[in-house]
Order: structure tokens, then C-alpha cells, then sequence
């Protein structure tokens, strides 16, 4: 059949789909993204946060009416939504023909199979134990373009942050075995993969429920081995997990960014210990501090919550200092969601919507000083740079322009770097020297040096 895929939310939940693909297509089934083409329809859904499951629920309900028209043959639902609300979906949205959980995804062709053999037959059910082994190693369909993909290293979370409903739709935190990661690894590779960001919903953590203990150095080490891989960027790190083997780690191999995601949440040790963090302000600065100190290029990317349950404007003014002081090189704020089952959706001095964003936008607009200043500190570096494509064709005078990103941008969330006046042509997945003569906001401009990368 020719299937439409639809995956919305998180890059974790992007690698599941990549892993349907590859099922599906070993199976015999086929792709398309013409909505008026496909014979069925899967949405792998996302949760997390209000906007999340509305969008989820959104595209359920347009593809819903497709099937309603008999446009479709078959609608199948998977991911958190569906391993949350399963109960709902049955009942709300009968269009749906079957519906998987966040540990059932290798029942997908099945499902595919069944929906089309009996399709008058009622809803059907894939789900499995949450805590069960996560997947590793499966043979996986690129989705990114080809210069880049996810390896998610473990699955679930223990961490239990009272705004979270993670652990109840993705388990308890389970470690991928490495040897099934450097197997995926070395896929990715002999794909054409040159830049692994390493995911899971806590990175540093990896390897201590099968191993004993902290083992992403070592895991680390060993991706850098994998021939064809040029960057390793990690994502997702708790700040109170990070430890001096991973900095060391991090510092000494060449292949791995000097780019480091450590979600913060907030600026005030009253409103960490209400979210069940287990960091305080001072040791949030004095990590950065010995990072910078170790890793004095290092790009620092964080995340805050902003109208979390009983933050005051007191609370507010300590975040707003912290992201002063820190000056962090990327930062992400997003507003409190009050969700259902969460320690924090019954928290007492729950904050109005307009109170959240305003304090969203203080924080956002502080940042941007920041940022638009660190942009602006580079005008002079030489720097690597991978070129993601062409967005002018040359004349004599003039050159190619390209976009591309440095170590300090992440795929699709941070900024770009413009290269002007190039006069030969470059492909795609190059990876170059280029100096910096400008910034644009966000972005960087620069000059690309004749000498290219090894």
C-alpha cells in the first residue's frame, strides 16, 4: 500500500518513525506525501505539552474525514497520544482503525495487514509492557535529508519532574545495549550520515541500568570510531548528571561538538524544588563556569519554563538574572502546561496565560540581547562549517551564496551560517572552512577559506 506517514513532536519520536518506515518497507509498502495518493494514513503523535496533543489531535481528525470519504483504507494511530489517551481515541474518533502504544511499534505492519484483511472489523489494540527493552539496531529510513540523523540512546526516564508526563507514556529510563547502538551507528553512516546528534530523554544517564554505571564516555569513544561520522552533538543533558569524565570526553575527541544541551527549567531553587529538579542556581553557575573554564568554545543551549505553579515575580526576576549572568548561547522558553496526572497540574497558585507569556517574552527579549551580542563576538573566527544547500546561482562577479551550519548550531532549532561570494561550486554534506565577516540577528555571514576540512 501506499501509506501517508505523519510524525509530529520530538526528535525520539522521529527515530520511531523511521523504524515504521523501515518495517513497512521491507514489508512491500510504499511511501507518499500527497495526501490525495496515499491508501492509508499514520500519525505518530506527540503529547508532551498542550499545543503538542492539539496538533496531534488535529491531524487525527483531517485524516479522519479522509477516511470517512473512503479516501483512506486505513488509519493508524501510535506514539504518546496514543499510549495516553488510548481509551479516548476509541471512543471519540471511530475513523481510526487501529491504535499502538509507545513500546508496540514493531506491530506496525501487522497492523497495517490486519486493518486491510478485516476492514469492517472493530478497533484494534497494539500495546505493550511500557518498561519493555526499547529497540535498537533496527534497520531505520532516513527522514532528515541524509546529511544528518538522531541515534536515540535509551528510552523513558526516572528523573519523575512534577510538569512531566513522560515516564507514564514512555516508561521508566532503559539504555539501548551499546552494541546494538554502534550497530545503528554504522548504519547511519554507510547511509551517508555524516552528523549523529545523540538523543534520548536523558543522555547522561545512559548505561547505568545495564551497566552499573555512567557509561556515555564510553559510548562516545566509540562512535567517534565510526568511519564517516564527523560530528557527534549531544542533546539532553541533566545538568546535575554531567560529570568531569564526560567534559574530559567531550574536550578531547575531535569529532564531538563542543555543543552541550543542558535544560535549566528555571533561575529559582524555590520553583526547582516545586518541579522535582535537583539542581540549585549556584550549581547551575558553577557547572557552567568549570565548562567554559575546560571548554572555552563550548555553545551552552537551554531550556526554562516560564508560569510554572506558584512562580512569583520574585522568581521570575532570579531566572531573568541567571540567563543575564550565564549568557547562554542558545536558549528556548516555553510556557508552563498544566497537565493531567502531573504532580504540578494540582500545585495550588497556578499562573494565568497572560502572566506566562509576558514572562516568556521578558525572558525571550533578554535572550535575544544576548544572542544577537555572542553572534556578533564571532566576526573574525575561522570556523567548520557542513553546507546544508545552494540559495543563489552565480555570475562572474558575484559567486554562489550557501547555507550552512556550524558546530554551534543543532539542526532545525538553532541558526545559520550565509556564505557569500563562493566561485566554485560546493555539494551538499561539505564541510569547510569559513571566515566569519558579519552577523544577521541569529544568523552568521562569512567568507569561505580555499583550504576544506579532513
Amino acid at each position: 500500500m501506499r501509506i501517508l506517514f505523519v510524525s509530529l513532536g520530538c526528535d525520539k519520536n522521529r527515530v520511531d518513525t523511521e523504524v515504521m518506515l523501515g518495517m513497512l518497507e521491507a514489508s512491500g509498502h510504499s511511501f507518499t506525501d500527497d495526501e490525495d495518493e496515499a491508501e492509508a494514513a499514520v500519525v505518530n503523535t506527540c503529547c508532551f505539552i498542550g499545543d503538542a496533543k492539539q496538533e496531534s489531535i488535529n491531524t487525527i481528525l483531517e485524516l479522519a474525514e479522509r477516511r470517512t470519504a473512503g479516501q483512506l483504507k486505513a488509519l493508524v494511530v501510535t506514539g504518546c497520544l496514543a499510549q495516553r489517551y488510548r481509551g479516548e481515541i476509541l471512543k471519540e474518533i471511530p475513523e481510526v482503525d487501529a491504535i499502538l502504544g509507545t513500546t508496540a511499534i514493531d506491530c506496525i505492519v501487522r497492523a497495517i495487514d490486519d486493518v486491510c484483511r478485516e476492514r469492517s472489523s472493530p478497533y484494534k489494540s497494539y500495546f505493550d509492557d511500557i518498561n519493555r527493552k526499547p529497540l535498537g539496531g533496527r534497520r531505520r529510513i532516513i527522514t532528515t535529508g541524509g546529511l544528518f540523523d538522531y541515534l536515540k540512546i535509551a528510552e523513558g526516564c526516572d528523573k519523575r519532574c512534577t510538569y512531566c508526563i513522560i515516564p507514564k507514556v514512555r516508561g521508566n529510563y532503559r539504555s539501548v545495549p551499546m552494541e546494538e547502538l554502534l550497530s545503528e551507528a554504522k548504519a547511519l553512516a554507510e547511509g551517508g550520515i555524516t552528523e549523529l546528534l545523540v538523543v534520548a530523554q536523558e543522555t547522561t544517564l545512559y548505561g547505568t541500568d545495564l551497566y552499573g554505571k555512567k557509561m556515555l564516555p564510553e559510548l562516545l569513544h566509540s562512535l567517534c570510531g565510526i568511519e564517516g561520522i564527523k560530528w557527534i552533538r549531544i542533546l539532553y543533558c541533566y545538568p546535575e548528571e554531567i560529570n568531569e569524565e564526560l567534559i574530559q570526553t567531550i574536550k578531547s575527541e575531535p569529532k564531538i561538538c563542543h555543543y552541550l544541551d543542558l535544560p535549566i527549567q528555571s533561575g529559582s531553587d524555590r520553583i526547582l524544588k516545586l518541579m522535582g529538579r535537583r539542581t540549585t542556581g549556584a550549581e547551575i553557575r558553577e557547572l557552567v563556569r568549570h565548562l567554559r573554564e575546560e571548554i572555552p568554545d563550548i555553545c551552552l543551549r537551554t531550556t526554562l519554563i516560564s508560569g510554572f505553579p506558584g512562580e512569583t515575580a520574585k522568581d521570575h526576576n532570579m531566572t531573568m538574572e541567571l540567563v543575564r549572568d550565564l549568557r547562554f548561547d542558545r536558549l528556548g522558553v516555553f510556557t508552563y502546561s498544566r497537565e493531567e496526572d502531573t504532580a504540578a497540574a494540582d500545585m495550588p497558585g497556578q499562573v494565568s496565560e497572560r502572566t506566562k507569556n509576558t514572562r516568556r517574552n521578558k525572558i525571550m527579549r533578554l535572550q535575544q540581547e544576548i544572542a544577537f551580542e555572542t553572534a556578533s563576538g564571532m566576526v573574525g573566527r575561522v570556523v567548520e562549517a557542513v553546507i546544508e544547500g545552494r540559495i543563489t546561482d552565480t555570475d562572474d562577479d558575484e559567486g554562489y551564496s550557501y547555507v550552512a551550519r556550524t558546530y554551534k548550531d543543532a539542526p532545525d532549532i538553532d541558526g545559520y551560517l550565509f556564505i557569500t561570494g563562493v566561485m566554485r561550486e560546493l555539494m551538499t554534506g561539505d564541510y569547510v572552512k569559513v571566515l566569519i565577516t558579519g552577523s544577521n540577528e541569529y544568523d552568521l555571514i562569512g567568507e569561505l577559506r580555499d583550504e576544506f576540512t579532513k
